[in-house]
């Protein structure tokens, strides 16, 4: 791990910081760049997602993809807390925290929408960032894309029954055009792009140039992460000044709801006797959120300026940060996780992994 990698919390927090003021004292430029969208769909921080992602898609085989039926526990168990556990659990955060704990605190007539908001969140599962989360906890790739995959195939056909039920409405407009756009962005047109650089440099049957271009790569991976987080936070500064404590308000549930859904997946896994470079991917897919499509569907339903649109955007503000501190956790815990019992006895468990118990 390289010196700038090892401080990476640390350029996390210089550039939340920088995102908030750069946002409040020069807000047209950023009000421009937030401008720049298609169907919700902010084009810069794709792009920057793109350099994140493609990276970890290179590393990808997709001859593998067939042996990936093996990882089964750790599908199983992302699947349930995905769409089982976690819009629920936000249901029930939103209601005690929001709608009864912290009302005193919060304008009266939108305690509702700000409830609308978290399970409009919690009910979008993550598809592009979860790439990078993965990477920084050395996951299975070939898990990771199939994961992602199924949840969007999932989410084409949950996300509004789960929402509509949540929110007692009899019907909830799903934004489609962002949905599909962003999985287009996000999933489709990287895995492409990186199938086809991976196809040329691996041609001559050796792996030196792929490895070469991937050294090459990986700091402008981490560069267009910290970039995001400026440009999220920008986009946001006025409103971060203008109501720090309803934000600071709306971010413990879903803190709350990040934790408890990461470590349910990641005990789950190990319980189950999951793979460690299978669980930390399946726990941080468990726990992140499609932002994107969740703040499109709150704009749509309650307007722009609604308390559901502030809260999803609480949910974009705290997503890097909290997801890396998952991220540690997930690291630091390997020790522990490969010693459970049902984990030693994993019969795809790697070799190396054995002989170290």
């Amino acid at each position: 791990m390289s010196t700038f990698e090892r401080y990476l919390t640390v350029w996390v927090a210089l550039c939340i910081v920088a995102g908030v003021a750069l946002g409040h004292f020069f807000p047209t430029a950023f009000h421009a760049i937030a401008a720049i969208e298609v169907a919700r769909v902010n084009l810069p921080v794709a792009v920057l997602i793109w350099l994140m992602i493609i990276p970890m898609l290179l590393r990808i085989d997709f001859a593998a993809l067939a042996g990936v039926g093996r990882h089964w526990r750790g599908i199983s168990v992302t699947l349930f807390v995905n769409w089982a556990v976690k819009p629920f659990s936000m249901a029930l955060l939103g209601w005690l925290f929001i709608g009864w704990l912290f009302r005193p605190y919060l304008p009266a007539d939108q305690i509702d929408s700000y409830i609308a908001g978290l399970i409009i969140l919690a009910a979008a599962p993550c598809t592009a960032m979860v790439f990078v989360w993965s990477n920084l906890t050395k996951g299975e790739p070939h898990f990771t894309l199939s994961q992602v995959a199924l949840n969007d195939a999932i989410m084409i056909v949950a996300f509004a029954p789960i929402v509509a039920l949540l929110l007692g409405l009899s019907a909830i407009t799903v934004p489609w055009d962002t949905l599909v756009l962003s999985v287009g962005l996000y999933i489709v047109i990287p895995v492409i792009i990186s199938q086809i650089i991976r196809r040329s440099l691996l041609a001559g049957g050796s792996t030196v140039r792929l490895d070469a271009l991937l050294a090459r790569l990986q700091p402008a991976s981490l560069a267009a992460l910290l970039a995001t987080l400026v440009l999220l936070f920008g986009f946001q500064g006025e409103q971060i000044i203008a109501q720090p404590m309803i934000i600071a308000l709306l971010a413990v549930p879903i803190l709350i709801q990040v934790y408890f859904n990461s470590g349910l997946a990641y005990l789950l896994n190990r319980a189950a006797g999951e793979q460690h470079c299978v669980a930390g991917p399946s726990a941080l897919i468990g726990a992140s959120n499609f932002f994107e499509l969740a703040v499109a569907a709150a704009i749509s339903l309650f307007g722009f300026q609604s308390g559901a649109a502030l809260a999803t955007v609480v949910g974009v503000l705290i997503e890097v940060p909290v997801m890396l501190s998952v991220v540690y956790i997930v690291n630091r815990s390997k020790g522990w996780y490969e010693s459970g019992a049902a984990v030693a006895r994993n019969p795809h468990r790697p070799e190396s992994e054995s002989s170290a118990s």
